[in-house]
């Protein structure tokens, strides 16, 4: 891909962002009583045609997206309140899958992982103010910091949801990244006997949210020095394609 194509991919992402967050701000403010709050979806449906377009004069877009034939849409004196919240809906689906590919374009996954990756090794000490005595305590500092960089839960991240299947029981981990398919655990090590065990739960923790998201983000906090060489710790794990390992030390 061309610097300009990039920079082409990455102007029509903002686009298609701009109109996602504008979407979801009129619905915000609006009366959840109103049920004919969704009745400007038509005019969401030419801006997300225009924006299709914009994507599409750059390169084929292999993404399974819709264009509406507006002529063809009933007006909103035309139809019931149900309907309108269908297109409505219908429109920002198909906004979030080209928000995805976009963003896949302009940066691959494994960028993008690498990159929270990266933020949460810069970050996560920080924003421990006090020394923790549990996983909980590193999760709540995880996710202060994912406020603070302006993620959305729901949408950006989620906690503890997100199950997967194995056998005859379920595994939950600790976040998941929606928009990126990335699944991220907590481990505390305190105490070096600890980390024969940390290390068999991170493989079957890899074997079992492998099954459902192709990245793994792993945050071992090391409260007592029990990881003295970093890389050899990290190094089987991380052959795993997909798979990140992020040791803070306290």
């Amino acid at each position: 891909m061309t610097d300009e194509v990039e920079a082409r991919l990455a102007a029509s992402l903002r686009m298609t962002e701009a109109l996602l967050e504008g979407m979801d701000a009129a619905v915000r403010v609006s009366d959840p009583n109103d049920v004919w709050r969704f009745a400007s979806y038509l005019e969401y449906m030419r801006k997300y045609n225009q924006v299709l377009d914009a994507a599409m004069s750059i390169e084929p877009i292999d993404a399974p997206v819709d264009k509406y034939d507006i002529d063809k849409v009933p007006s909103k004196f035309d139809t019931i309140a149900m309907q309108q919240q269908g297109y409505f809906e219908s429109v920002r689906g198909n906004l979030l899958i080209l928000r995805a590919y976009l963003a896949n374009r302009v940066q691959p996954r494994s960028g993008r992982v690498s990159e929270i990756a990266d933020f949460l090794q810069a970050n996560l000490r920080r924003a421990v103010l006090r020394v923790p005595e549990r996983e909980r305590d590193v999760q709540d500092a995880i996710e202060q910091i994912f406020v603070g960089r302006g993620l959305e839960k729901g949408s950006d991240y989620d906690r503890e949801v997100g199950r997967v299947k194995v056998s005859s029981k379920e595994v939950v981990p600790d976040f998941i990244l929606p928009k990126l398919e990335t699944a991220i655990e907590v481990k505390f090590a305190k105490v070096p006997g600890r980390l024969g065990v940390i290390v068999d739960e991170i493989n079957a923790d890899i074997r079992a949210y492998g099954l459902e998201y192709p990245a793994i983000v792993f945050v071992v906090y090391d409260l007592g020095g029990a990881i003295r060489d970093e890389t050899e710790f990290r190094r089987d794990l991380e052959a795993t394609d997909g798979v990140r390992v992020v040791i803070v030390k306290h």
